[in-house]
Order: structure tokens, then sequence, then C-alpha cells
């Protein structure tokens, strides 16, 4: 029987490639994680082995003991989730919490990015030892359509009670699907990351060379694939022509023409990785209310979401998708840095030695993205995902991860995070209740007299937005503490029960 505990990738996700779970405790446990004993039992179960291999003599085998829970990534996964709930609920009220509108990065901007980090971490942990290389790649390969799946029922457009208060509608005209999203985003660099981690688990080290750079090349084909994936997205970005463009919009009813006709682009309307996704999904399947249409070119509530100008350019009115095709291969370089946090995790024993690693690697990736961004050479953009952009909100995982650790494992600071542990370790159930608004949407189905007359609209209304006599305050109020609050409580009491939602 499978222990509802288990370490989870990126969305309650449990390890792969084991022939039989009875035989793989090490990423099972109790959810204690103190002093960062969770880690040192990764580290000496390595070293054991390492010993055995050097000295020739087979080594007993090992106790079969219960390990510790990684209670970082649990609190780190918790606190995305959370950004997320905090981004989507509050940041109409406070543009500063949304996506930056086309260049630049805003909180909103590190969520996706830090999902791909944990799930490189998680999945180092989870394919530390593959037994069965075809079932590990059979499991993959399902979890994979699983993620895709929920993806596109999600954020397909099926579901819009919250945006529609009114119809309480449900359901999406296959004309008009959105074919990618985060989900999805998610799906293809797990595919990638764990399909390359599980084909070269014969090339792993027992144990390290001498030096800083030995855990780079000891998992070269890691980095490898994250190269070519860079390579394929500059290339491209760089010499794909983008051709004049046309398209209607449909809740306007009016046709508009973009002209381009231009090579390595990066601006809205001509860029490639928008022509990727307009020719090969369609703009009908892209996401409706892109970021964009948050610049001055486009509106003036800039920075806040508004009616289009009159003398707007046609590519405001557009769809575009921030999840799309071709921006989702730089993707996978974020998934490839997570993955060596966790590599190292494993491999390094003490503290100063893990934080010496990952705490110098952050620092020159923030280095790297602001020489990029500032030198003009290549913008900070989310849309695009842009190499600058990797190196930035991948050195912030890694600054974030960094003080995680020291907090709950060095200094043993566990308790102010328990809340957000118990939201890691329900994050698929959280990200489908509260960041999806799923929980909410559900309440608002039981009104009262009028649709627009809810449990959730009352509280909003009467116990915050009039109380503190502002919808702005009153609005970022209740996300905290009549959404992240609750989702935190109902986290805690599933944990206690032991009830997990797993992919």
């Amino acid at each position: 029987m499978e222990d509802p505990k288990r370490v989870e990738e990126g969305f309650g996700q449990t390890p792969l490639g084991h022939e039989d779970d009875s035989n793989d405790k090490e990423l099972e446990g109790d959810n204690k994680c103190d002093n960062g004993e969770c880690f040192d039992n990764i580290a000496k179960e390595n070293g054991s082995v390492a010993t055995g291999e050097l000295t020739g003599k087979e080594e007993a085998p090992l106790e079969k003991t219960k390990s510790k829970r990684v209670a970082t990534l649990d609190a780190f996964r918790g606190l995305t989730i959370v950004m997320m709930i905090l981004i989507d609920h509050a940041g109409i009220a406070y543009p500063a919490l949304d996506h930056a509108a086309w260049e630049g990065c805003m909180l909103a901007d590190f969520v996706m990015p830090f999902f791909l980090f944990i799930v490189g971490v998680a999945i180092a942990l989870a394919l530390k030892k593959v037994r069965k290389i075809k079932d590990a790649i059979y499991k993959i390969t399902l979890r994979t359509l699983k993620l895709l799946f929920w993806g596109i029922v999600l954020q397909g457009g099926y579901s819009h009670a919250l945006a529609d208060n009114i119809n309480l509608a449900y359901g999406v005209d296959m004309k008009l699907i959105r074919w990618c999203g985060i989900l999805q985003r998610i799906a293809l660099v797990y595919f990638v990351v764990a399909l390359i981690e599980t084909l070269t688990t014969k090339r792993r080290p027992l144990v390290l060379s001498p030096g800083h750079l030995s855990i780079f090349t000891a998992y070269r084909w890691q980095w490898i694939g994250g190269f070519i994936a860079f390579s394929f997205y500059m290339i491209t970005t760089d010499s794909l022509y983008v051709p004049d463009w046309s398209f209607i919009n449909h809740k306007e009813g009016k046709a508009y023409t973009v002209k381009c006709g231009m090579r390595g682009h990066l601006g809205p309307a001509c860029n490639a990785v928008g022509y990727v996704d307009r020719d090969i999904l369609g703009i009908n399947h892209l996401y409706k209310s892109p970021a964009w249409q948050h610049l001055k070119a486009c509106t003036l509530s800039s920075p806040r979401s508004g009616p289009f100008r009159e003398d707007a350019p046609g590519w405001c009115h557009a769809n575009f998708e921030p999840e799309g095709l071709l921006s989702s291969i730089p993707a996978i370089l974020s998934g490839t840095i997570g993955i060596h946090y966790g590599h190292v995790l494993m491999h390094f024993k003490g503290h100063s030695q893990r934080l010496k690693q990952w705490v110098s690697m952050a620092i020159g990736l923030l280095v790297l993205a602001f020489l990029l961004h500032f030198s003009h050479a290549i913008p900070i953009n989310k849309q695009l995902y842009t190499i600058s952009y990797v190196c930035l909100t991948a050195g912030a995982a890694g600054v974030v991860f960094s003080g995680f650790y020291i907090l709950i494992d060095v200094w043993g600071l566990r308790t102010p995070f328990l809340f957000l542990e118990w939201i890691g370790m329900n994050s698929m159930l959280i990200f489908v209740l509260g960041a999806q608004g799923i929980l909410a949407a559900f309440i608002n189905g039981w009104y009262y007299n009028k649709p627009d007359k809810t449990l959730v609209t009352w509280i909003q209304t009467h116990i915050f937005i009039d109380a503190w006599h502002s919808r702005n305050l009153g609005t970022l109020l209740y996300v905290i503490f009549a959404e992240i609050t609750f989702y935190g409580v109902l986290a805690g009491i599933l944990h206690k029960l032991g009830m997990y939602w797993k992919l």
C-alpha cells in the first residue's frame, strides 16, 4: 500500500521507477525534517553505497528506516501556490502583483519558473534510484498525460463561472479551446527532464571527483539537454521569418492586419514565439487576455486593464499564448537548474557545502540576468521566456530555496512555515480549489435571489471591502484571510487525516 506522505514531484506526484514501493523508503517519511536531517539521510546513504563500491567489499543491506520528508521543498511549493492565489485574485487591485505587461519582471512572473524549479528538485530525489527503466518511462509518460489532461480541463475554457457570475455558465466551444497552460508547460518540462534523468541513470557517479565543478560534469547529460533546448530556442527566435498576419476578434467582430515581415524581433507584434503558436495552434486557441493589453500603447488605464485606446495598434486586440509551444522550450532549462539543486543535496552532506553550491550558482544566474537585460542584449521577458528571464527567476528560486533551507533545516524554525508545508503537500488540490477558483465557483452556484448575491460576494463586500472603506485593500485582505488562510487550514486538516491528491 502506497504511503500517502511520499515526496511529490511538482504537484503531488510520487517517486518513479521502483519495482516495489517497500524497497524504496528513502523518500517516505513522517514529515519531520529537523536540522536538515531529511537531507542528511540521502547523503549518508549515497556515501555508504559509494564506500562499498570503492573498497570492493559488499556492504550489509541498509536498515529499512523511515527517512524524513524534505520540509524545505514542501514549504517552497506551498509558497508558490500561495503566490499564485494572491496574484490571481488580488492582482486586479494591485497591478504590482500582476504580470509585467511585456519586458521586466513582476511578482506574478516568478510563479511558473518556481514551479519548474521545484519539479526539477523533486525529480532528482524521486529518480535517485531507478530499478526498471521501462517501468519508469511508462510512469513518466502516464503522469505527463495526466498533467496535460488536467491542464486542458482547468485552463482550456470549460469552466468560466467565476468570470461570468450572471450566467454561471460552463462549457467551451472547441473552435476556441485553449490548448496550452500552466500544467501543460509543467508536463512538458517534467517529461523531458525526468526522461533524461532516467535514461542516464547508469552514467551517474557514486562519488564526485574533487572540485567545485565536479557536480556539473557528473551530470553533464542533463546540462547538455538544457543547452540543446536553449540553443534551439535562440536560433529559432533569431532566424525565423515572421510575415504579416491577420485575425478576427470574435468579441468585436472586427478584422485586423498586423504588418511584420522581419526576423529577430522581440516586440509584441512580430516575435517568432507568437508566430509559431498562431501558425501551429491557431490564434483562436491562444490566451485571450494577454498581459500586453496593459501596455500604454493599448489602454489609457495602464498598468491596469481597461478599454482599448481608439488608436491602439491591431495586435493589442489579438490573442497571445504566454505558455506557448516555442516559449516552453527554454522552460526546460528552468527544470534543469532545479534538478541540479536536487543533485547537490544528494551528493553533499554538510550544510555549508550545499549552501556554497546553491548560493554561488544563484548569484551567478542573477548577475548574468541583469547583465543581459540592462545591456539590452536580451531583455527579461516572461511572455517570450527569454534566457535572461530564465536566469533571473532560477537565481531567485535558488535564493528562496536556500533561505528556506537555512530557516527550516539549519536553524530549525519549522513551525512558522507549517502552513506552507501543508499546502505544499497537497499542492494539486489547493491549486485546483484555490488558484483555479473551483471552490469559489461551486459556492457561487448557490445564490440568493440573484446570481451576484452569494456567500463569497457577501463576505468580500461586508466583512472586508465595506469594513476597510477600500475596494483594493479589502480585496487584498479578503484574499489573505478568507482564501490563503482558509486553504492553509484545510490543507493542515487533510494532512492530519492523511488525505492527499496525487497524480
